[in-house]
């Protein structure tokens, strides 16, 4: 029996898709299942699902629905229903997890509390050359590693070379709002269901910090760990990304905020 359901949203990447598995498969914490939430993906990815299924150490679920334009939210409110545990990680089928990531959102889950992790983003021509034994080495989040493939030197390199009282420091005093993030947040399934999950008529554009609105304004509190919960974040176009949605998705946002609502009509129950 798992501990943690893994939801890995995911939409025609394949590529992607099979180095955050193979990151999945190297976690040192193993009680957990994954489910990928697939928004209409064609064969291809489902071809990988059925492939991984007998590579890797945990358990997949695939749940798929037909392609309707970006609906990730509906998707990610049939995996939640999907998820056969008490507490739920969402993270993307872009992000490769880093070994110790199940773990430091297990260890550092509390009732009442969402956690919100960071991610570490990577050029193209890296996020290309990532192959398994890399992953396996855990190279992709050696920052050295990464300076040799051109790297460049930013602040936002302490993601991936904090550790211990140095994370935690960053943690406390990162500017940084703890909100939900789609690619790297966890948190009771009880919780989740009491809001009612993701708003369905949200497209690409803060769908999740809306979800996350709503679960404080219910009195779940949310806990920084963007230095301790890595992830590094494959580059991808975004073809999805409208003016129109984020528009459409601001004014449900604004009203969320002035209502102070806590329960949306368009999520898990209709």
């Amino acid at each position: 029996m798992s501990n943690v359901s893994v939801i890995v949203s995911t939409y025609n990447k394949p590529e992607w898709l099979q180095k955050v598995l193979w990151g999945f498969n190297c976690q040192t914490y193993k009680d957990f299942e994954v489910i990928i939430a697939d928004d209409g993906s064609g064969q291809a990815t489902k071809d990988l699902v059925e492939k991984m299924n007998h590579e890797v150490s945990y358990d997949i679920k695939h749940v798929w629905q037909k392609d309707d334009g970006f609906q990730k939210c509906r998707i990610l409110n049939k995996a939640i229903v999907a998820s056969s545990t008490d507490y739920i990680l969402m993270t993307d089928g872009d992000c490769i997890p880093r070994e110790d990531f199940v773990q430091v959102h297990y260890i550092n889950k509390e009732p009442g509390t969402f956690i919100s992790g960071g991610y570490y983003m990577l050029p193209m021509n890296i996020s290309l050359a990532i192959t398994k034994r890399d992953i396996e080495k855990q190279n992709c989040f050696n920052i050295h590693w990464l300076k040799e493939k051109g790297l460049p030197k930013t602040f936002k390199n302490n993601k991936l070379t904090a550790r211990g009282f140095i994370s935690t420091l960053f943690n406390t005093f990162t500017p940084t709002t703890a909100s939900w993030n789609g690619h790297n947040s966890s948190g009771w399934k009880k919780d989740i269901l009491n809001v009612n999950g993701f708003d369905e008529r949200m497209q690409y554009g803060g769908e999740d910090r809306e979800f996350g609105e709503r679960l404080m304004n219910f009195g779940v509190k949310s806990k920084q760990l963007r230095y301790s919960a890595v992830c590094v974040h494959l580059d991808h176009e975004r073809g999805y990304r409208t003016p129109e949605a984020i528009a459409k998705n601001q004014v449900i946002r604004k009203e969320v905020k002035q209502n102070k609502s806590v329960w949306t009509y368009h999520g898990i129950t209709k």
